[in-house]
C-alpha cells in the first residue's frame, strides 16, 4: 500500500511537461550549435566562429549595441526606480495606472514605435506662418538618433524593468525604511541611492539583463533609424552567409547565460531584509 501512495503522489505528470519543455527549449539551440560546427564537409570545426569573430564589423556592432544597452539600462533605472518608489510610497492608487502603461510595449509593435519617431524628429520645428527653424532633426546628427534608439529601447524594456523593480520592493519596506532614513536626516536623494535601490539590487540586475537581451538582439528601430547595431548586423549576414550567424547567434545565447550565471553568483544566497541598510 505504501508503495501504491507514493506512486499516486508522484508528479508524473508534471515531470512529463518539464521534460517536454526543456526538450522544446534546447533541441533548437543543440541544431543551431551542431549547424554552425558543420562550415567544413564532413569535418567538425570552428571555421564559421573564428570567420565571426575576425570580422571587424562583429566587434564594431556588438561593442556598440553593448554601449547602448549600458546607457539604456542607466537612463531606464534613473528614471523608473524613483516612479516606482514614489507609487508604493505616496501614490498606490496610481498603480494601475502605470501598470498599464507599462503593458503598452505588449500591445503596440516596434515598427509602429520608429515611425512615430521618425515623424515626429526628422522634421525641424518651425514657428507657425514664419520658415524660422527652432530645433533641428534629431536624425541629422549621431548624438541625435543615439538618444531617439535609446528612448525607443527603453519602451522596450520597460515592461521588464518596471516590473523587476516593482517585485524587488515588494521585498522591502519602503516606508519603514524611509521613515528611518528621514529620522536621521538623509535626503530623497541619500534615500533612493543609499537605501532603496541597494535592497532591491537583485531586481535591478535581473531588470538589466532582460533590457540588454532586447537591446543586443533588436533589428527594427536600429535599422530604420539606421544605427550600426548588432541585431542588423546578424540579420543582414544571415542573407548571404549561413554559418557564421548560426555561430554568433549561439555565442549570444551563451553570452546570456553567462551574465545570468554571474547574477546568481553575485546576489545567490544574498537575502534582501527590511532595514538592513
Amino acid at each position: 500500500m505504501n508503495l501504491v501512495t507514493r506512486l499516486r503522489k508522484f508528479p508524473f505528470w508534471s515531470y512529463v511537461w518539464f521534460v517536454l519543455g526543456v526538450f522544446y527549449f534546447v533541441a533548437p539551440l543543440l541544431a543551431t550549435f551542431e549547424f554552425s560546427l558543420g562550415m567544413e564537409r564532413d569535418t567538425i570545426s570552428l571555421k564559421a566562429y573564428e570567420r565571426a569573430f575576425a570580422d571587424p564589423k562583429f566587434i564594431q556592432t556588438f561593442g556598440y549595441s553593448v554601449f547602448l544597452a549600458a546607457m539604456t539600462i542607466l537612463v531606464s533605472i534613473t528614471l523608473i526606480v524613483p516612479t516606482a518608489y514614489w507609487i508604493r510610497l505616496r501614490l498606490p492608487e496610481a498603480r494601475r495606472i502605470v501598470e498599464f502603461i507599462t503593458l503598452l510595449p505588449f500591445v503596440i509593435p516596434a515598427i509602429i514605435l520608429v515611425f512615430g519617431l521618425i515623424r515626429v524628429y526628422s522634421s525641424p520645428l518651425n514657428i507657425p506662418f514664419t520658415e524660422v527653424t527652432l530645433v533641428e532633426p534629431l536624425t541629422n546628427f549621431k548624438f541625435g538618433t543615439n538618444i531617439l534608439i535609446i528612448g525607443g529601447y527603453m519602451v522596450l524594456g520597460l515592461p521588464y524593468m518596471y516590473r523587476s523593480v516593482d517585485t524587488g520592493m515588494r521585498t522591502v519596506d519602503v516606508r519603514t525604511l524611509t521613515e528611518a532614513a528621514q529620522s536621521l536626516g538623509a535626503s530623497w536623494y541619500t534615500i533612493i541611492v543609499k537605501v532603496i535601490l541597494p535592497n532591491i539590487r537583485t531586481a535591478l540586475l535581473s531588470g538589466a539583463l532582460l533590457t540588454f537581451a532586447i537591446v543586443v538582439g533588436e533589428v527594427v528601430l536600429a535599422s530604420f533609424l539606421g544605427v550600426p547595431t548588432f541585431g542588423p548586423y546578424l540579420f543582414l549576414l544571415g542573407q548571404h552567409r549561413a554559418y557564421e550567424p548560426a555561430a554568433l547567434s549561439f555565442t549570444t545565447f551563451l553570452l546570456t547565460w553567462a551574465a545570468m550565471g554571474i547574477i546568481q553568483l553575485i546576489t545567490g544566497g544574498q537575502e534582501q531584509v527590511a532595514g538592513a541598510h
